[in-house]
Formats: structure tokens, sequence, C-alpha cells
């Protein structure tokens, strides 16, 4: 689907979430770091949260959609990673400076203006992601803006906030969340709906990720930057996406939420076309009685357990719900979700795809003639269950099939693996925030700021001519430098390893190419860090292992991160020259008349059998020196 981006508006705003690298969290004294153990030996503590109106006597929508399911929520209680803070039993404690100066040092790389003096807020959010039912943020500056080629795109806030609890699992009556993460700190910087093209969105956020990551004062690793983007066109709504994990997929998720509100504009235009109305979405019926003969596993294993059929009739629906929005993802997936999330059933059947599913021909007629529908023009939607969960879902797919006549609802959506999203709850109204009565704010005087400076991060600009005239890296490999997260681990490596072997063009390949390579064969890469990267390059400067060596103790180390690394190396332990000169010579020897014969061939020959004795051991480079010499010695040539 081809898209003219300017002609339709497009408008999108990004909020940019990040963990700090801090020795502790932001409203107490415990680690952030995680809990990596058995949940069998975790204490667990279970409670149900509720709403409450706000000062303004509101109640917002998305923490009311949230109670409306009633859910168990569950809480892992790890020991030494969680205190009462956490949950709720205590105050907190005052907000965590060394985040404060971090986030502020952040602020002031986007040249964004510093408050004079940090409130914190309470922000309603009652999913169980806190044990609260709300989140602490703190606005520590405002404006400033990040240069793009496409002009300047504005920063709207910086915030300082604290981490969500961590997610386990998600069932239809409780959902399970772990406490480690509840609390690390989080920097949030959200930008003006100044991008304009899916293109500028993905190097807007990489150019974000950049400066925090040259800050060197943030965490890496899976779950630790999350990046949410604001969509809108023209005669669409703004639609809030979260929870993209995958820098790499932000333009395909901008592409793909565009494709989806043209495509309901479109449907909204053909059931206007059509006559459409209000009251043509029927009401909720029974019809538990239609299916008593069905063939249907679904259906039978339901009424085996006593549950109900309901269903409502689509007036002049007909083929509308097998229209595609994203790819993959049809109208009636849409109304699926809904059911699925207010209704907490495993989603809808409808007439367009009938017969199916082992619902026959004349059921669907006698559906039809219950209902007294209309065959050739509406649609009949299904679902089946237990009758409150039935009601609830029917409910919800009756008001967003309403909402599609007037348009494109708005709503938050979350992102899938493959860049299409689906609905996660209303849109969250503006009366969610209100005043933290149990921390002092934080007066923001020259010593905070002095503090902060520590934390500017380098223009990234800078930075790549320096990659690029200074350590003479190529233009290509800088630029995988900055796109990775490893550009401080570069530099830290640098300092130490200099005037050693250990060039800066070795770093930055083993950092990007190396590493890359790594994980696309499945090695578990994250569990590599600076230090192991730090004593195995010291072998190498020290002469115990070659530079080829070390790419292999990693993919061991990475698979077998308790094993010591002097266990590891044995196998790769240096060889001096004379005994790689040695085995060499054996190896020509040994094959002399086969090499003879070929010749042509007989440098790779031998390359190929001296590698298997002495791959990690001695540099690639040493041995086919090596080789040519000894061919040369004994065969009175010297092969390419």
């Amino acid at each position: 689907m081809e898209i003219n981006y300017s002609e339709v508006g497009l408008q999108v705003g990004l909020e940019i979430h990040q963990q700090l690298d801090t020795s502790s969290k932001l409203f107490c004294r415990c680690p952030t770091k995680l809990f990596e153990g058995s949940e069998e030996d975790v204490a667990k503590v279970e409670r149900y949260l509720r709403i409450a109106r706000s000062e303004t006597g509101e109640v917002d929508p998305a923490a009311l959609y949230e109670y409306m399911k009633r859910r168990k929520i569950i809480y892992l209680v790890p020991k030494g990673h969680v205190c009462n803070v956490e949950l709720d039993e205590e105050p907190p404690q005052e907000l965590n400076k060394e985040a404060l100066s971090i986030a502020l040092g952040i602020s002031m790389g986007f040249k964004s203006k510093i408050v004079d003096e940090v409130y914190v807020m309470r922000k309603i959010v009652v999913d169980g992601s806190n044990t609260t039912g709300f989140q602490r943020t703190a606005i520590i500056a405002l404006g400033g803006e990040l240069l793009d080629e496409e002009g300047a795109i504005r920063i709207q806030t910086i915030c300082l906030e604290e981490d969500a609890a961590r997610k386990v699992r998600d069932l239809s009556s409780s959902v399970v969340y772990n406490l480690d993460r509840l609390g690390i700190p989080l920097i949030e910087i959200s930008t003006a709906p100044d991008m304009r093209s899916p293109e500028q969105v993905l190097r807007v956020a990489s150019r974000i990720g950049l400066m925090l990551r040259l800050t060197g004062r943030v965490r890496r690793g899976l779950g630790t930057i999350r990046q949410d983007i604001n969509v809108s066109i023209k005669g669409g709504a703004k639609i809030e996406i979260k929870g993209i994990q995958n820098l790499e997929i932000v333009d395909k998720v901008v592409r793909y939420e565009v494709m989806r509100q043209l495509n309901l504009l479109k449907i909204m235009n053909e059931a206007i076309m059509r006559g459409v109305k209000d009251e043509d979405i029927g009401s909720i019926s029974d019809v538990t009685d239609v299916f008593k003969n069905c063939r249907s596993r679904l259906i039978l294993s339901n009424l085996k357990e006593g549950n109900k059929v309901y269903a409502c009739v689509l007036r002049r629906f007909k083929g509308l719900l097998n229209f595609e929005v994203q790819p993959g993802r049809r109208f009636g997936t849409e109304l699926a979700d809904y059911a699925r999330e207010w209704g907490g059933i495993t989603g809808i059947i409808h007439t367009d795809e009938l017969p199916g599913y082992g619902i026959g021909v004349e059921e669907v007629r006698e559906l039809y003639r219950v209902l007294n529908a209309d065959g050739g023009e509406d649609v009949v939607v299904i679902v089946v269950g237990p009758e409150d969960k039935c009601v609830r879902a029917m409910s919800a797919v009756v008001g967003r099939v309403k909402e599609a006549l007037r348009g494109v609802p708005k709503e938050t959506r979350v992102v899938n693996d493959d860049g299409t999203t689906r609905y996660m709850r209303p849109q969250p109204g503006a009366a969610r925030m209100y005043p933290e009565t149990d921390i002092p704010p934080v007066r923001i005087d020259e010593g905070v700021i002095k503090e902060a400076l520590k934390y500017v991060p380098r223009d990234p600009t800078a930075v790549y001519e320096e990659l690029v005239s200074k350590y003479s890296l190529s233009p290509e490999l800088s630029k995988q430098l900055l796109r990775s997260p490893h550009i401080i681990q570069f530099y830290d490596l640098l300092k130490e390893f200099s005037g050693s072997e250990i060039t800066p063009q070795y770093i930055a390949s083993l950092l990007t190419v190396q590493l890359k390579g790594l994980k696309s064969e499945g090695v578990p890469i994250e569990n590599i860090g600076i230090e192991v990267l730090r004593e195995i390059l010291a072998l190498v400067r020290d002469g115990r292992i070659s530079k080829d060596g070390v790419i292999e103790v990693l993919r061991e180390y990475a698979l077998d991160p308790k094993k010591p690394i002097d266990d590891l190396i044995r196998k790769y332990v240096r060889r001096d020259l004379e005994e790689t000169t040695k085995l060499i010579v054996n190896i020509v020897e040994s094959n002399r008349d086969e090499l003879i014969r070929k010749r042509d061939k007989a440098f790779n020959i031998v390359m190929g059998l001296a590698m298997k004795e002495l791959r990690g051991r001695v540099d690639g480079k040493v041995v086919a020196d090596l080789v040519r010499k000894v061919l040369n010695e004994l065969l009175g040539s010297t092969p390419a």
C-alpha cells in the first residue's frame, strides 16, 4: 500500500523511556539488579486494586477499564531486591540524587530548560504494575530540541520516574508481577508531534537512544529501553502505541498504523454509503439453543461446561469484517481484540467466515432466522463462554462497531512482534495526575547543576568524526558502533588497552561485527559484560591467547557464564613461533606428495590442516606467513 505521508497529514510524537544505571532505586536503597533465581523460592503477595475519583471528581477511563477486569494481582517479592517501599507498606524515601543528576545531565544535552524545583507527582495506574495504584513521576526539564536532517524536533518534557513492576504472566482471572523492577529510575523524553515520515521517526529515535548511551549511565539489555509513539493523520485520531522494545521496527509500526487508520476510514465511508446507523447494530441475544447439535469442538466443550453462546446482528455489514486493516489483521480481528480485553474470552466468530470451525450451513441459516437477519446483507457475531463474560465481550464489540461509523476511535494500542498493533485499553484522561505528598520537593541549586554536568552526553556528530579521524575506523564501522549499545564500552576498552596490539579497529569490530555474529548464532551475548571483555582482552595483551581465540572464548563463556575464564582458555593458550613452525613443517612433510601434485592448492590445504590445531591459539595472519615460508623452503616455491 503506497502512502504519501505528506498528503495524509502524518504527525508522530515519541516517548522514550530508558532505565538509568544507578546503584539503587528511585525512592529506596534497594539494588537495581533484577532477580535471576527460581520463582518457587520467592514470597508472594496477593491484592486487588480499586479506583477512586480524582480531585476533580472524575474517574479515569483507563483506570476504570482495568478495574472492570476484576483480576487478582499476584506480586513476587524476591528477597534482597524489594523492601516495604515497593510493597506500599511504608512511605517512599527521598528522591535518588544520583538518578536526578544523570537525568539533568541528559536534559542539558537536549538544551532543555531545567526546572527550579522538582516536584514528584502521582499518575494513576491500576493495571497492577504498581502496588500503590499510581506511578511516581517528576518533570525535571521543559523544551529543548533535537536536530534532524528534515529540521529541528522539539522536546516537550523530560521526566524522571520509577519503572513499573515486571509482568511475568497474564491470565484471564489474575496477573503475576515481579517487584524487582519496580522503582528502577527511568528517564522519559517526550517530543512534540513534529515527525512527518516513518523514516524520520526511526532516525530521531535512534539519535535519542545514542545520546542516552553516550552518557555511559544508562542500562543495557532487553526491557531497559521502551519507545511509545503517538500517531495521527487527517480525519483519523491520535493513537498511543506502547511497548516498542525493538528500535529497528519503529518505522514499520508507524507505516502499519497509518495503513490501519486509512483502512478504518474506508470502512466508515463504506458503512455510511450503505446507510448504516447506530440502531442497525443489533441487541445482544442468547442463541445457545441454535447450537445444541453443533459439531464445533469449541462450542460443544463450552456447552458441556454450562457456558452460553451469544450473538448480535450488524445490519448491512456483510463483508466488512473481512476487510484487512493491517497485514494479517482484519476488521474482525480488531473486534476480537475488544472481546478478549473487555470480556476475557478467547475471541469471536462471525458469519463472514462461516461455514467453518465445525459450524455448518444449517446452523448459519437458523442463526439468521432466529435473529431476523438478512443473510445477503447482515453479519452475525458470535461469542462463547460464561454468560457474564459473553455479555461484557459482546457489549465491547457493539460499542467498537458503533465507533467504526464515526471513523478511528482514540485508544491505546500495544505492538506485536511483526510491527502490527492490537487494542490494549482506552486512552487515559487528563485528570490522572495529582501531587505526591510523601516526598519533599528538590531545589535545583548550583551544586546539583555542577554534579549534573558530568553526565551531559557528547554530540553524536563529533563522536562520529572522532572515530573516523582520530581512531581510523571506516565510516561504516563507525556508524555500526554508534548504532550499537557498545559505544561506551569501546571508549572504556580503548583507554585500558591503548598502545598494545589491541587496536581501536579490533575493539570496534569485536563489539559490533563479531558479537553480532555470535548473536545471529543464538549465543546469549547479554551474558558478556564489560568485565569479561576486559579480562579476555588482557589475556591477549599479555600473550596468553591470540586475538583469533577471543571470539571462541566469548562463545563458550556466554553459553556457560559460571565457568572460570582460566578453564575456558586452556585449549586456546597461545603457542610460540618455534612450536607453530614445527607443526607446519610436519604437516607439509606428511603431505609432500599431495602438495606437489596440487601445487596451486598447496597453501589452502596446509592452512586448513594447520588451523584445525592452531585456531584460537595463533593469529591467522601469523599462521599464513609461516605456511608460505615453509612451503617455499620445502617445495621450492611460494604459493599464493
